[in-house]
């Protein structure tokens, strides 16, 4: 019958081949065990760390907070984390690769552990790991979400935003204002006679149009809170609080203007030779969301009489 034997070795190699970081401390603060790892991200070798006071070890200072962890550990025996989100590099090493020169220090993370030995003295043993690729995975997912967010969010055509991001925003703008109320003033603006625009012209060049009517319309907005959304085919939507229902007008006048500026050639236009727009605006104090129906309503109202009047003119109600 054979036996099965575990080859020999010694516990030292085991240290000196780990991809990782394992520092020693004596109750105070001597260095007990420096292995490979660490030698090579710090410049500093085992024979010149060993047996010296730990924050002596290396030429740039270690992070309080790494230090305040390690006389928690020995002097409480409370075990530690220091994770690479909050103390980004506490310890002075780099990229093992990297030049010595200039190298931005390596993002780390550090957990402390406690124990004691034969004696009863009291040790903390420090594991450092490489958080770099962890960090960059992070990053890189994030741009990622951030990315898909904006793209849902976004009409495809126009760059602006869609009408789902619309809802979601109005319905946390009622849900923020509550019982406290304030005044909002939604415009609903249509391209008039867009149909005719594409039967005449091609659905290419009447997607450019939208996408110029769009960017006029955009341009027109001048505080942080305002947003404009294509809310479908030809029809936009734009949401601006504190507003009195004057200065609503105004801005509905100015925003006709500026797509009318735009001068873009509509030979089938029955108002003009030009493509222009009609705005339906309402401005009301809003306490709920039956008011922000309501308020929906009342502009979309508003835009039916611009069109049933002529078009490429503005009704203001509240």
């Amino acid at each position: 019958m054979s036996i099965a034997v575990a080859p020999r070795f010694r516990a030292e190699d085991v240290l000196e081949q780990l991809h990782g970081g394992l520092i020693m401390l004596d109750a105070r603060r001597q260095v007990l065990l420096w292995n490979a790892w660490v030698a090579r991200c710090s410049r500093v070798p085992a024979a010149q760390a060993l047996g010296t006071h730990f924050d002596a070890c290396f030429d740039q200072p270690v992070s309080p907070a790494l230090l305040r962890a390690i006389d928690s550990t020995l002097n409480y025996g409370l075990p530690a984390v220091l994770s690479s989100a909050l103390h980004r590099s506490p310890l002075p090493l780099y990229p093992e690769h990297a030049s010595a020169a200039g190298a931005a220090r390596m993002v780390q993370s550090v957990v402390l552990t406690p124990f004691d030995n034969e004696e009863g003295e009291r040790l903390c043993l420090m594991q450092i790991s490489d958080a770099s690729n962890s960090v960059r995975r992070e990053k890189m997912l994030q741009s990622r979400s951030d990315v898909l967010k904006r793209q849902v969010a976004t009409d495809g055509l126009t760059g602006i935003h869609n009408r789902r991001h619309f809802d979601e925003h109005y319905a946390q703008t009622l849900q923020r204002m509550g019982p406290t109320g304030g005044s909002l003033s939604l415009f609903m603006v249509d391209v008039d006679f867009f149909k005719q625009y594409n039967d005449h012209y091609g659905h290419g060049p009447g997607d450019q149009v939208l996408k110029r009517v769009a960017a006029a319309l955009q341009a027109g907005l001048q505080r942080p809170g305002d947003l404009l959304a294509r809310y479908g085919g030809e029809e936009f939507i734009l949401l601006m609080e504190g507003l009195t229902p004057s200065q609503a007008a105004e801005t509905a006048e100015t925003l006709r203007e500026s797509v009318h500026a735009l001068a873009e050639p509509h030979a089938k236009s029955l108002v003009a030779h030009r493509v222009t727009i009609s705005v339906g605006v309402c401005t009301r104090r809003i306490e709920g969301e039956a008011d922000g129906r309501q308020l929906m309503a009342t502009a979309d109202a508003a835009l039916y009489r611009a069109k049933l009047g002529g078009r490429n003119k503005v009704v203001a109600t509240d």
